[in-house]
């Protein structure tokens, strides 16, 4: 699973990695959780390819009623079989940039979160999927996405089983074509080698989703946290 992750990337740096022109400022995000926007570079109707915000949340567009919770990632694995991601898989792939992001490390409560990047890419792009719901009477209309995932490589597995599929430049545009020549194709992409990432803990502040400041991503000592004592009740 991804449930984190940070896009503090200059959108110089981001049109680069692209390379598509894009004017502007980018206000940096520490601390990117799920039903937040997020930026994703798909293609229009025209098939020209853009840069949008999109929700992180995807939710089918057959469905009748919006979901409590929009999918937000879609396991490889399973992804050519599930009605809810296949005709996305196939029509309406996507690249989500990030410049990492996060996992938390099973152990004793509470757990400890660790950021996850690749070394000396100031900004790299997960593989994602794309849908939109507009609802039974047309309204309420949602573009959402959900971010694909696999399992980890070994560089990763001592933090978390799972981590989101990130394409090195080089397969943004099998990714991005018209037709995939071979549907299962994403399961040969080889992406980033297991020397690439790196890894360290960074502070529980980043556990709590309101938080979104640099203080998310500043290494911390893995050493036991001790926990300020209970707040009283108020009204607010």
């Amino acid at each position: 699973m991804c449930g984190r992750f940070f896009l503090k990337t200059p959108l110089q740096d981001i049109s680069a990695l692209f390379g598509l022109p894009l004017n502007g400022r980018l206000a940096p995000r520490y601390n990117i959780a799920p039903g937040q926007p997020i930026l994703a570079l798909r293609k229009n109707e025209r098939e020209e390819r853009e840069l949008s915000v999109l929700q992180w949340g995807l939710v089918p567009a057959w469905r009748k009623e919006m979901p409590d919770r929009p999918m937000i990632n879609a396991r490889i694995e399973t992804v050519l079989e599930k009605p809810s991601f296949r005709a996305a898989y196939r029509h309406r792939r996507c690249l989500i940039p990030a410049s990492g992001f996060f996992e938390w490390r099973d152990g004793p409560s509470p757990k400890q979160p660790y950021l996850i990047r690749v070394k000396d890419a100031p900004v790299v792009a997960f593989a994602g999927l794309w849908e939109c719901w507009s609802g039974p009477a047309g309204d309420n209309l949602l573009e959402g996405a959900a971010i694909l995932t696999k399992p980890a490589n070994p560089a990763i597995t001592h933090i978390h089983h799972r981590m989101p599929v990130i394409l090195t430049p080089d397969e943004f545009p099998l990714w991005m074509g018209d037709d995939l020549p071979d549907p299962e194709i994403v399961f040969h992409l080889p992406g980033y080698p297991d020397a690439a990432f790196e890894s360290f803990t960074v502070s529980r502040h980043v556990s709590n989703a309101r938080h979104d400041d640099p203080g998310c991503i500043e290494p911390a000592d893995t050493a036991p946290v001790q926990q300020p004592p209970p707040r009283q009740p108020g009204l607010f």
